[in-house]
Protein backbone atom coordinates (compact mmCIF):
# COMPACT_ATOMS: atom_id res chain seq x y z
CA UNK A 1 0.00 0.00 0.00
CA UNK A 2 1.33 3.38 -0.64
CA UNK A 3 2.08 5.97 1.37
CA UNK A 4 0.09 9.41 1.23
CA UNK A 5 1.93 12.91 2.21
CA UNK A 6 -0.66 15.75 1.48
CA UNK A 7 1.21 18.98 0.97
CA UNK A 8 0.46 21.52 3.27
CA UNK A 9 0.85 24.50 0.86
CA UNK A 10 -2.26 23.13 -1.05
CA UNK A 11 -3.85 23.87 2.57
CA UNK A 12 -5.85 26.80 3.62
CA UNK A 13 -3.18 28.76 5.51
CA UNK A 14 -6.39 30.66 7.57
CA UNK A 15 -7.33 27.18 8.75
CA UNK A 16 -4.48 25.29 8.87
CA UNK A 17 -4.40 23.44 12.30
CA UNK A 18 -8.24 22.50 11.12
CA UNK A 19 -7.04 21.11 7.76
CA UNK A 20 -3.74 18.93 9.56
CA UNK A 21 -7.17 17.46 11.51
CA UNK A 22 -8.85 16.55 8.82
CA UNK A 23 -6.30 15.53 7.09
CA UNK A 24 -4.86 13.23 9.91
CA UNK A 25 -8.68 12.16 10.33
CA UNK A 26 -8.62 11.34 6.29
CA UNK A 27 -6.09 8.87 6.77
CA UNK A 28 -3.15 10.80 5.65
CA UNK A 29 0.71 8.76 6.70
CA UNK A 30 3.03 11.74 6.71
CA UNK A 31 2.63 15.69 6.07
CA UNK A 32 5.13 17.10 3.08
CA UNK A 33 6.55 21.16 4.00
CA UNK A 34 7.78 22.27 0.92
CA UNK A 35 10.66 25.35 2.16
CA UNK A 36 11.50 27.92 -0.39
CA UNK A 37 14.02 30.38 -0.27
CA UNK A 38 13.12 32.41 -3.46
CA UNK A 39 16.53 31.78 -4.74
CA UNK A 40 16.75 27.86 -5.55
CA UNK A 41 12.92 28.49 -6.75
CA UNK A 42 11.17 31.40 -7.63
CA UNK A 43 8.95 31.45 -4.52
CA UNK A 44 8.87 31.63 -0.94
CA UNK A 45 6.58 29.40 1.22
CA UNK A 46 7.60 29.49 5.30
CA UNK A 47 9.44 29.13 7.65
CA UNK A 48 11.23 27.99 10.54
CA UNK A 49 7.88 29.39 13.19
CA UNK A 50 4.89 27.68 10.71
CA UNK A 51 7.38 24.53 10.71
CA UNK A 52 7.25 24.53 14.41
CA UNK A 53 3.51 25.36 14.41
CA UNK A 54 2.73 22.83 12.79
CA UNK A 55 4.89 19.64 14.17
CA UNK A 56 3.37 20.92 17.65
CA UNK A 57 -0.38 20.07 16.17
CA UNK A 58 0.70 17.18 14.10
CA UNK A 59 0.56 13.33 15.10
CA UNK A 60 1.66 12.26 12.24
CA UNK A 61 5.40 12.80 10.95
CA UNK A 62 6.80 15.39 8.62
CA UNK A 63 8.61 15.36 5.86
CA UNK A 64 10.71 18.36 5.08
CA UNK A 65 11.59 19.35 1.33
CA UNK A 66 14.12 21.95 1.15
CA UNK A 67 13.98 23.55 -2.51
CA UNK A 68 16.93 26.04 -1.15
CA UNK A 69 20.04 26.63 -1.49
CA UNK A 70 22.32 25.90 1.36
CA UNK A 71 19.76 23.01 2.41
CA UNK A 72 22.31 22.67 5.25
CA UNK A 73 21.10 25.40 7.10
CA UNK A 74 18.46 24.48 10.04
CA UNK A 75 18.73 20.85 9.64
CA UNK A 76 19.73 20.93 13.70
CA UNK A 77 16.44 22.95 13.73
CA UNK A 78 14.17 20.47 12.11
CA UNK A 79 15.54 17.83 14.22
CA UNK A 80 14.71 19.73 17.42
CA UNK A 81 11.28 20.15 16.31
CA UNK A 82 10.69 16.84 15.83
CA UNK A 83 10.59 16.32 11.90
CA UNK A 84 10.69 12.63 10.54
CA UNK A 85 12.33 13.34 6.75
CA UNK A 86 14.54 15.74 4.99
CA UNK A 87 15.08 15.93 1.85
CA UNK A 88 17.36 18.33 -0.03
CA UNK A 89 18.32 19.22 -4.46
CA UNK A 90 21.33 17.50 -5.40
CA UNK A 91 21.56 20.65 -7.78
CA UNK A 92 21.79 23.01 -5.20
CA UNK A 93 24.70 21.50 -3.03
CA UNK A 94 28.17 20.33 -4.29
CA UNK A 95 28.94 18.04 -1.63
CA UNK A 96 25.97 15.90 -0.98
CA UNK A 97 27.01 13.34 1.38
CA UNK A 98 28.04 15.51 3.95
CA UNK A 99 24.54 16.74 3.91
CA UNK A 100 23.32 13.39 3.93
CA UNK A 101 25.85 12.64 7.11
CA UNK A 102 24.55 15.48 8.89
CA UNK A 103 20.66 14.79 8.56
CA UNK A 104 21.00 11.16 9.85
CA UNK A 105 23.89 12.90 12.64
CA UNK A 106 20.78 14.25 13.83
CA UNK A 107 18.42 11.24 13.95
CA UNK A 108 16.17 11.77 10.57
CA UNK A 109 15.67 10.30 7.36
CA UNK A 110 17.81 11.77 4.58
CA UNK A 111 16.42 12.02 1.02
CA UNK A 112 17.54 13.52 -2.35
CA UNK A 113 15.77 15.38 -4.78
CA UNK A 114 15.92 14.93 -8.70
CA UNK A 115 14.77 18.42 -10.67
CA UNK A 116 12.73 16.97 -13.75
CA UNK A 117 16.05 17.42 -15.99
CA UNK A 118 18.34 15.67 -13.78
CA UNK A 119 18.75 12.40 -14.67
CA UNK A 120 19.07 9.31 -11.98
CA UNK A 121 22.90 8.93 -12.21
CA UNK A 122 23.25 11.95 -10.77
CA UNK A 123 22.73 10.37 -7.55
CA UNK A 124 23.85 6.86 -8.10
CA UNK A 125 26.76 7.06 -5.63
CA UNK A 126 24.63 8.26 -2.76
CA UNK A 127 22.26 5.20 -3.22
CA UNK A 128 23.56 2.63 -0.74
CA UNK A 129 22.93 5.42 1.97
CA UNK A 130 19.95 7.25 1.08
CA UNK A 131 16.97 6.73 2.89
CA UNK A 132 14.90 7.81 0.09
CA UNK A 133 15.13 9.53 -3.53
CA UNK A 134 12.44 12.20 -4.16
CA UNK A 135 11.67 12.52 -8.32
CA UNK A 136 9.67 15.49 -9.30
CA UNK A 137 7.01 15.25 -11.62
CA UNK A 138 7.03 19.42 -11.94
CA UNK A 139 9.41 22.08 -11.94
CA UNK A 140 9.77 22.73 -7.98
CA UNK A 141 8.65 26.30 -6.78
CA UNK A 142 4.51 26.05 -7.92
CA UNK A 143 1.76 24.24 -6.69
CA UNK A 144 -1.04 22.75 -9.10
CA UNK A 145 1.24 22.00 -12.75
CA UNK A 146 0.63 19.89 -15.14
CA UNK A 147 2.65 16.15 -14.26
CA UNK A 148 5.77 15.83 -16.76
CA UNK A 149 4.99 12.31 -17.84
CA UNK A 150 8.60 11.81 -19.05
CA UNK A 151 9.50 11.82 -15.13
CA UNK A 152 8.15 7.95 -14.72
CA UNK A 153 11.25 6.43 -17.30
CA UNK A 154 13.27 8.46 -13.96
CA UNK A 155 10.89 6.20 -11.35
CA UNK A 156 11.35 2.85 -13.87
CA UNK A 157 15.38 3.33 -13.66
CA UNK A 158 15.39 4.29 -10.16
CA UNK A 159 13.31 1.47 -9.17
CA UNK A 160 15.10 -1.50 -11.30
CA UNK A 161 18.27 0.16 -9.99
CA UNK A 162 16.94 -0.30 -6.23
CA UNK A 163 16.34 -3.93 -7.33
CA UNK A 164 19.59 -4.64 -8.82
CA UNK A 165 21.24 -3.33 -5.92
CA UNK A 166 19.30 -4.93 -3.35
CA UNK A 167 18.79 -1.29 -1.63
CA UNK A 168 15.94 -0.53 0.41
CA UNK A 169 15.22 2.95 -0.36
CA UNK A 170 12.10 4.20 -1.03
CA UNK A 171 10.80 6.52 -3.67
CA UNK A 172 8.60 9.38 -3.27
CA UNK A 173 6.76 11.47 -5.91
CA UNK A 174 6.21 15.07 -6.19
CA UNK A 175 4.08 17.03 -9.25
CA UNK A 176 0.56 16.87 -10.19
CA UNK A 177 -0.15 13.45 -8.78
CA UNK A 178 -3.79 12.59 -8.82
CA UNK A 179 -5.71 9.12 -8.93
CA UNK A 180 -4.53 8.91 -12.74
CA UNK A 181 -0.85 10.00 -12.00
CA UNK A 182 -0.96 8.04 -8.85
CA UNK A 183 -1.80 4.69 -10.64
CA UNK A 184 1.44 5.39 -13.12
CA UNK A 185 3.82 6.34 -10.75
CA UNK A 186 2.56 3.63 -8.21
CA UNK A 187 3.28 1.13 -11.52
CA UNK A 188 6.67 2.39 -12.09
CA UNK A 189 7.82 1.94 -8.67
CA UNK A 190 7.10 4.95 -6.15
CA UNK A 191 5.69 4.20 -2.68
CA UNK A 192 5.18 7.99 -1.32
CA UNK A 193 2.95 10.02 -3.04
CA UNK A 194 3.38 14.07 -2.33
CA UNK A 195 -0.21 15.20 -3.46
CA UNK A 196 -1.19 18.97 -2.99
CA UNK A 197 -4.01 20.78 -4.88
CA UNK A 198 -5.59 17.20 -5.94
CA UNK A 199 -6.05 16.10 -1.83
CA UNK A 200 -7.25 19.58 -0.30
CA UNK A 201 -9.49 20.42 -3.29
CA UNK A 202 -11.32 17.15 -3.45
CA UNK A 203 -14.76 17.06 -1.65
CA UNK A 204 -14.17 13.92 0.44
CA UNK A 205 -10.61 14.39 1.67
CA UNK A 206 -10.77 10.55 3.15
CA UNK A 207 -12.06 9.30 0.02
CA UNK A 208 -9.44 11.00 -1.72
CA UNK A 209 -6.72 9.73 0.97
CA UNK A 210 -7.83 6.25 0.50
CA UNK A 211 -8.16 5.85 -3.48
CA UNK A 212 -4.39 7.19 -3.59
CA UNK A 213 -3.01 4.51 -1.20
CA UNK A 214 -4.41 1.93 -3.62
Amino acid sequence: MNKVLPSLLAGDFMRLGDDIEKMEAAGADIFHLDIMDGQFVPNISYGLPVVKAIAEKSTIPLDVHLMTNQPEQFIPEFAEMGVAMVSFHIEATAHPHRIMQLIHNHGMKAGIALNPHTPVNMVKHLLPEIDFVLIMTVNPGFGGQEFISSCVDKIEELAVMKEDSGYDFAIEVDGGINNETAEICTKAGAGLLVSGSHLFKSGDWKRAVDTLKG
